[in-house]
């Protein structure tokens, strides 16, 4: 890891069992070995108030929240994240990492919910304050294998079923079309360690040759 992280925000993704936590987790880790100063977020969460946003999204009683409720929840959480963690930490030099970002959004609620894509852009940059990823890495794998990895205590989310996750990994396909620039995508179906060294290969390619 080496200083060209500092200030960055990366944002991990991919598909419910993709493996971007345990990835995540990883590259923290390192980097924090590496002697930069490391903030760790998740979505939707990461504050008092986006937890408690986070039980009303994934509780599974909650079978009549509607998509565009659901999209302005986790917005809400997401605004709450840029203003009290993301911003502060980007303004100190200091690496932050999140697990999920705008780009979940677009795929669950935009392609696999049906959601106008327009309009999750639109209030995601009202509830963001314009604070983008350098780089959102999305970890590739598809519905099969990820329902295989899955907890079988699903969460709200989880449950929604093969048709809705194919749809959602359809959605993380998109955004890496429309934008390589700023989107990578890891194909996560091999081992951990042989997802993880693609990964951080291209993660240095990528941000190096901005610099």
């Amino acid at each position: 890891m080496h200083q060209w992280l500092r200030g960055k925000f990366i944002v991990f993704e991919g598909p419910d069992g993709s493996g971007k936590s345990t990835q995540l987790a990883r590259f923290a880790t390192d980097a924090s070995a590496a002697g930069l100063e490391v903030i760790e977020v998740r979505e939707p969460g990461g504050t008092s108030v986006g937890e408690q946003i986070r039980k009303v999204l994934l509780d599974p009683e909650n079978t009549d929240m509607t998509i565009r409720c659901e999209m302005l929840l986790y917005m809400a959480s997401r605004a709450q994240l840029v203003e009290q963690q993301i911003g502060p930490a980007i303004s100190r030099g200091d690496l932050v990492l999140a697990d999920r970002f705008v780009a979940s959004t677009c795929a669950y609620q935009g392609t696999a919910g049906g959601l106008p894509m327009e309009e999750i852009f639109e209030v995601a940059a009202v509830a963001t304050n314009h604070q983008m990823p350098d780089l959102t890495v999305i970890f590739d794998v598809d519905e099969v294998t990820a329902a295989k990895r899955l907890n079988p205590l699903l969460d709200r989310m989880e449950q929604k079923g093969a048709e809705f996750h194919r749809r959602v990994r359809d959605g993380y396909h998109a955004l890496f079309a429309a934008d390589p620039e700023h989107v990578l995508l890891i194909d996560a179906t091999g081992d951990a360690d042989s997802v993880y060294a693609r990964a951080t290969a291209e993660i240095e390619a990528k941000l190096t040759a901005r610099c």
